[in-house]
């Protein structure tokens, strides 16, 4: 009798267990180890946040641990951990992006990595394959929704985060293949995340980067335990495209998880920031730059900014449009395309140092924001680009235009290893001397020859 084909869940958990580190390109590696030194390098920026001393202050009342905080004094427990560690890589919406998964991929996959790493005193070699492995097949569960999670009002991270960060903890734990079949299907469990941070301002969007991690643990653990999950979280009649998508059948495309899985690696196409923004903002903010940079406008010279945006940025980044030209804090304007061109126009730059009250509550900034309309971009190539358009009209009657049609960090424009390390040297040394901040850049740029995560993700702490 010929065996059932496996479902979804057993062909990506026989991937991550039998994925050796020799036969990951030697390209997809060295990115990898760039992109832990950038996550780890914003975590390390957003540890002076308000609301991440919040929230270590109430993780830590529910009692102290052995695992470090990037960039903090605290220990907690490693599921609290590895929560605040997740909050952080995205604290500052500074993190890698996979265009075609619409994730934020490493702000669950990192902290994972580092956590179930350290609890399992991994080498750096099999940590940096499971967030390989895991990522690429969070990626692929994005990619099969079509971008269709938004739409039904949930966060895509949330969601696919679950299932990613399982494959990371499931193969650091020492997961077989029965075992991180079920541990997918017990974090479905908790596959949760909604976009209601986009219409009000909240912090929920950090949270739910950070619980995917913390959750696919348990779901791990249990797993090595015995626990049964559903084998079909993805394809099964109550999976995942079938109950969070608007049009299931027409809006999903599951054989995209597992098509050219080992052979096309759609890890190489996830994209580092330089700009702490959504990244619908990114090219608005370029063009802007451009624009008044080459043409000398000044704020007060500005009559009208239009932005032309791709449909699927509508949502995110310019509805509704009287929360998002009025931000309360910097979380709710690096989603305001409004906030993104007028700060872009007024002070021709948009770094970490812009986001903060004076930023937002900039008289100039606020009056020109007034001033920023938007309309469909009909040269939209997005998926395949963050893209849109910028015209600017003087109050003399002059009009200027600019296009970016393809971001910084694609395919096609690279982002040279210097750009990332210099962006997380500027990131660390905002809270650590730089000498130590040297000294992590060169341990996880040399990530394959640690011999214990544990011991490298304790130097992360501020202690």
């Amino acid at each position: 009798m010929d065996n059932p084909p496996l479902t979804i869940a057993a062909t990506l958990a026989r991937f991550v267990t039998g994925l050796d580190h020799a036969a990951i390109p030697a390209a997809v590696r060295a990115q990898a180890s760039l992109h832990l030194l950038d996550s780890v390098g914003i975590a390390l920026a957003a540890a002076g946040l308000e609301s991440a001393r919040k929230v270590c202050a109430g993780l830590a009342a529910l009692g102290r641990g052995d695992y470090a905080v990037i960039g903090m004094p605290a220990k907690l427990a490693l599921r609290d951990s590895v929560l605040m560690n997740g909050m952080l890589v995205h604290g500052l919406e500074f993190d890698d992006t996979a265009i075609r998964g619409r994730i934020h991929p490493s702000a669950f996959g990192v902290p994972c990595a580092l956590g179930a790493g350290a609890f399992a005193h991994a080498t750096g070699k099999d940590m940096l394959t499971a967030y390989i492995a895991g990522m690429e097949c969070a990626i692929r569960i994005g990619m099969a929704a079509r971008g269709g999670f938004s739409p039904a009002g949930f966060n895509a991270v949330g969601v696919v985060g679950a299932f990613g960060s399982a494959l990371v903890a499931g193969r650091l734990l020492g997961l077989d293949d029965a075992q991180l079949t079920s541990a997918q299907g017990i974090a479905y469990s908790t596959a949760a995340g909604n976009r209601e941070f986009s219409a009000t301002d909240s912090w929920t969007k950090r949270f739910e980067a950070g619980w995917p991690a913390a959750s696919a643990i348990t779901a791990a653990m249990l797993a090595k335990q015995g626990f049964i999950g559903p084998r079909t979280p993805y394809e099964g009649k109550f999976g995942v495209f079938n109950t969070y998508l608007n049009a299931p059948a027409a809006a999903a495309d599951v054989a995209a998880i597992t098509q050219g899985l080992g052979g096309q690696w759609e890890f190489s196409r996830i994209l580092i920031k330089l700009r702490p923004s959504c990244f619908f903002n990114h090219p608005v903010i370029n063009a802007t730059i451009a624009l008044v940079t080459q043409h000398d406008i000044s704020a007060p010279d500005i009559r009208r900014i239009r932005v032309l945006m791709p449909q699927a940025a509508i949502d995110t980044v310019c509805e509704p449009r009287a929360e998002k030209l009025a931000p309360r804090d910097i979380a709710a304007a690096q989603f305001s395309v409004y906030f993104s061109a007028a700060c872009a126009a007024a002070r021709r730059r948009f770094t970490l140092e812009e986001m903060d009250a004076a930023t937002l509550q900039d008289p100039s900034i606020q009056a020109l924001a007034a001033k920023v309309d938007y309309a469909v971009d009909a040269q939209s190539n997005f998926p395949a680009h963050y893209c849109a358009g910028v015209e600017i009209t003087t109050v003399d009657g002059r009009e200027f235009s600019a296009r970016e049609d393809v971001n910084a960090g694609s395919i096609e424009q690279p982002l040279a290893p210097g750009v990332i390390e210099k962006k997380f040297m500027d990131n660390a040394q905002r809270v650590l001397p730089r000498a130590r901040a040297e000294e992590i850049r060169d341990l996880l740029l040399d990530i394959e020859s640690c011999r214990d995560v544990g011991a490298l993700a304790a130097r992360l702490g501020a202690g």
